[in-house]
Formats: structure tokens, C-alpha cells, sequence
């Protein structure tokens, strides 16, 4: 079946003019003016309309056991929601614990995703442990199609890596030729803040932030860029919140470490008094490293524009408010992490980046699909409009009208975030390899049909 969409502004990272785009199977086979259409071919009016490349998110968490607790969604409810926001690509963070067997808890990690997905999904390989075993197990996984990892040095006593790890995953990451991704930050610091505030009896969600400040999120970054330079590991800092985090891996870069920068979209539209609400209403808001002063985010959106930061993800972590979030009423350590936004981050930042001139649609597409599949061996498949390029594609209404809200949302969390905030433009028409996932906003393709991003080392 082949497809045309015919007069739209094609935006992509390097380029905008309103053109046709004429899909047949899975792939894009033209783009120009006037383009004939075949006599099978839907044809799709985009007259006034955006086309732009299926967005990817590099940073989720979907299937998540966590603090004692597990995340809502599935890979149904993800990426059904990702898809009516635009994103036609997934990669996952897997997170084993450190007495599991890498192998074994990829197995997993894949197997909840296959035939449950809509959307295309790949993965980051945590290593939360390292030992002579190691090495020949996280080769399988890359010689699988996933090439990349995840180090947390974050979390101690549960998924965080000692200097011993962290230099080996990176030295073996440098030999085998994959990114290492890292949530930085410096856990004693961190261990040490948290039982100090709760002995003073400060046991609210508005106090982790204060236990998990900017310079300790800084020093984590220092510490990574550290070691990313004596292995010569390309390294990609996920989340970052602030100033002092960004400054500290820009600082890396220019003196010649191979480092990528990562926000999410929290970080550029909440702040903390978010999470300083009163009735424990601020434990929605309770993710790591936390949300910030909203002095920090000028300088995030600026970072963006002028590409310092190369992507911008989510850190989809969705749990509910209630009986899950609640677990850490008296104790904010206790709270699970995470703020459920995969449905909503390209939304976000075009309503928030784009209509507001912080940023141009060119960095827009740049740093919501197309770096994420520079930098994590998906590009030009993925990640673009050209020719031979996965016909991944959104058509975006940017005079759409609406509102943000848990009771329109296909999360499986029982609040959102961004209740009632109103929001200008959304994806009308979403493809995936050719097949429209997403008519009118609503969802309306297969279930089930995403399919595994193998990946070779790029790096």
C-alpha cells in the first residue's frame, strides 16, 4: 500500500520546504513538489500542516520494578501513548538488579516488549554489576543489537556502581565501540544528605530535592567525565537539570571528551515549587535528580537552542499517586521516582519551545528525533525524511487546541503531571514504516506491531 502526503512544511534537522512525501511498504521512495501519486495510494492532505520525522525518546522506563514497587504502564499503554504523541521510537532503559544475570534480565526486558509494542523500541543495557563474568555477557547483548549501556552512579546499595565497575564498563564500552549512558549524580552525598534531613524530621517530598542538590548532581558528572577521559568511553549524560550539571560535561567536551547532553522535558517546564506543594500533593513531582529552581531554566532552553544539549527525552517512570507515590508519605525516600510524560514531551516542547521562539523547528526535530538516532545508531533509518529512510512519520497540526489532562491521556498513571495546562498543536496523522498508527489524535493502528531496533556499535 503506498502513501502520499501531499503539501506540507517538511521540517527536518537540515532542512524546510513544503513538499510531498510518497511512502510505498515501509519506505520513504520520494520527496519533492508535485510528486504523482500511484493508483493504490492513500493520499493525505497536509495543507498547513508540519511534516516531520517519527520523534524518538532515548530515555524510558517501562517495564520498571523499583522501591519495593512496579511502573504502570506496559508496552501496550506506552507506546499507544507515544504514538498519539508523536513518538514512533522507544529506548528503553533496562535495569537489572546487580545479583541478576545481565543475559537473563535482557531476555526479559525484551520479551515484555515483543508483540506488546506498537511502536519501535530498542534498549540501554544497565550494568549494575561488574565482575570476570561480565564482559563476554554484555558482548552477547551488543552482538544482539543493542549497543549501548547505562551506569547509574546513583542509588547506592541498589543499582549504583563502584569506581572499580564504572572504569571497567567504560573500558569495555571503549573496546567494543558502544555509548555508555549515565544518570549522574554522587551517591553518598546524596545517602548521607537524605538520613541527615529525616533525623531532623524532615520527611516531605519537598525536602528531596534539598537532599539531592545541584552541586551533587555536578560532581556526578564530573566524576563520569573523569573517567570517560582516561578510557577514552563515549559518554552520554541522561537527564540533566541545571546549569552546574550541563557546564561540568560542557566543560568535558571542550577539552576533547567524547560526552552528549541530555535534558527531559520536567526540567524545562516545571520547577520546583511543583514539588513544594502542600497535602503531599508535591510527591507527583518527586523524580531524580529533582526538579529544579525555575532560575535554571533559561539556561536549559538556551543550551538547547544553541545545541550544548543534543536531546531532549523523558525519563518515563509512571507510577500512581495513589498507593504508590503514597509509600513514601512519611518517608520522601520512599517515594517512587518518576514523572509519566512519554505521551506528552514533544507537546511540551513545541508548545513551550517552538510557539514561544526559544527554540526553531529545525532543533526541534534535531533534538526530539534526530540526535537521539545520530547518537544511538539509528540514523538515516531513523530519525529523518529522505529517501530510503523508515517511513516514520508525523503530520502535526501546530493550530490545534486542547488541554492536558488524566482523563484524556492513555497513561496508566492516575494523575498527570501538566493536569489542565492548556496546550497549542499535537500530532494529527502518526506513521510507523508506513502504516498509520494515529488518525485525528486518537490511536488507530495494530497493536503490536513495533518491532526491535537492532543496533550496531556506532562509537
Amino acid at each position: 500500500m503506498a502513501l502520499l502526503i501531499r503539501n506540507g512544511r517538511v521540517v527536518t534537522a537540515g532542512s524546510d520546504a513544503v513538499a510531498d512525501v510518497l511512502v510505498e511498504g515501509e519506505t520513504i521512495v520520494a520527496v519533492g513538489r508535485d510528486l504523482a501519486a500511484p493508483a493504490s495510494a492513500e493520499v493525505l492532505d497536509a495543507t498547513d500542516k508540519l511534516v516531520l520525522p517519527g520523534f524518538i525518546d532515548p530515555h524510558v522506563h517501562i517495564h520498571l520494578p523499583f522501591m519495593g514497587t512496579h511502573a504502570k504502564d506496559d508496552h501496550a499503554s506506552a507506546s499507544k501513548a507515544a504514538l498519539v504523541g508523536g513518538t514512533t521510537s522507544l529506548i528503553e532503559m533496562i535495569c537489572p538488579g546487580p545479583d541478576e544475570d545481565p543475559v537473563e534480565a535482557y531476555e526479559l526486558w525484551k520479551s515484555k516488549a515483543a508483540g506488546a509494542a506498537s511502536c519501535d523500541y530498542g534498549f540501554h543495557m544497565g550494568v549494575t554489576n561488574f565482575d570476570e563474568s561480565t564482559p563476554d555477557k554484555l558482548k552477547k547483548i551488543v552482538e544482539d543489537g543493542t549497543a549501548s549501556f547505562k551506569v547509574f552512579l546513583a542509588y547506592k546499595g541498589a543499582l549504583g556502581v563502584s569506581d572499580e565497575e564504572l572504569f571497567n564498563t567504560l573500558e569495555l564500552a571503549a573496546e567494543l565501540g558502544v555509548i555508555v549512558t549515565a544518570h549522574c549524580e554522587n551517591e553518598s552525598l546524596v545517602s548521607e544528605l537524605q538520613q541527615r534531613l529525616l533525623a531532623d524530621g524532615k520527611t516531605g517530598p519537598e525536602w528531596h530535592e534539598p537532599s539531592r542538590p545541584v552541586r551533587v548532581e555536578a560532581e556526578g558528572v564530573h566524576h563520569l567525565m573523569t573517567f570517560a577521559e582516561l578510557t577514552g568511553a563515549h559518554v552520554y549524560v541522561v537527564h540533566t537539570s541545571c546549569q552546574e550539571a550541563v557546564e561540568a560535561a560542557a566543560a568535558a567536551k571542550a577539552r576533547g571528551v567524547q560526552a552528549w547532553i541530555e535534558t527531559v522535558i520536567p526540567y524545562l517546564v516545571l520547577d520546583d515549587t511543583y514539588a513544594q506543594q502542600t497535602g503531599f500533593e508535591g510527591a507527583k513531582y518527586v523524580m531524580s535528580p529533582p526538579i529544579r529552581d525555575e532560575q535554571h531554566q533559561p539556561y536549559l532552553w538556551n543550551a538547547l537552542a544553541n545545541r550544548t544539549i543534543s536531546t531532549v527525552a523523558t525519563d518515563h517512570a509512571p507510577f500512581d499517586f495513589k498507593g504508590q507515590k503514597e509509600m513514601g508519605r512519611d518517608n520522601f525516600t520512599m517515594i517512587p521516582n518518576g514523572i509519566p510524560s512519554v505521551e506528552h514531551r514533544v507537546q511540551l516542547l513545541y508548545h513551550h519551545g517552538v510557539t514561544t521562539g526559544r527554540i526553531d523547528l529545525s532543533t526541534f526535530v534535531d533534538s526530539a528525533s534526530t540526535q537521539a538516532a545520530k547518537l544511538f545508531g539509528l540514523y538515516p533509518k531513523k530519525g529523518t525524511i529522505a529517501v530510503g529512510s523508515d517511513a516514520d512519520l508525523v503530520v502535526w497540526d501546530p493550530d490545534w487546541e486542547g488541554v492536558l489532562s488524566v482523563d484524556t491521556h492513555h497513561m496508566q498513571t492516575d494523575y498527570s503531571a501538566f493536569e489542565g495546562w492548556e496546550q497549542v498543536g499535537r500530532a494529527d496523522t502518526v506513521t510507523v514504516r508506513g502504516e498509520v498508527m494515529v488518525r485525528g489524535g486518537e490511536f488507530v493502528g495494530p497493536e503490536g506491531k513495533g518491532q526491535f531496533l537492532k543496533r550496531e556499535p556506532t562509537h
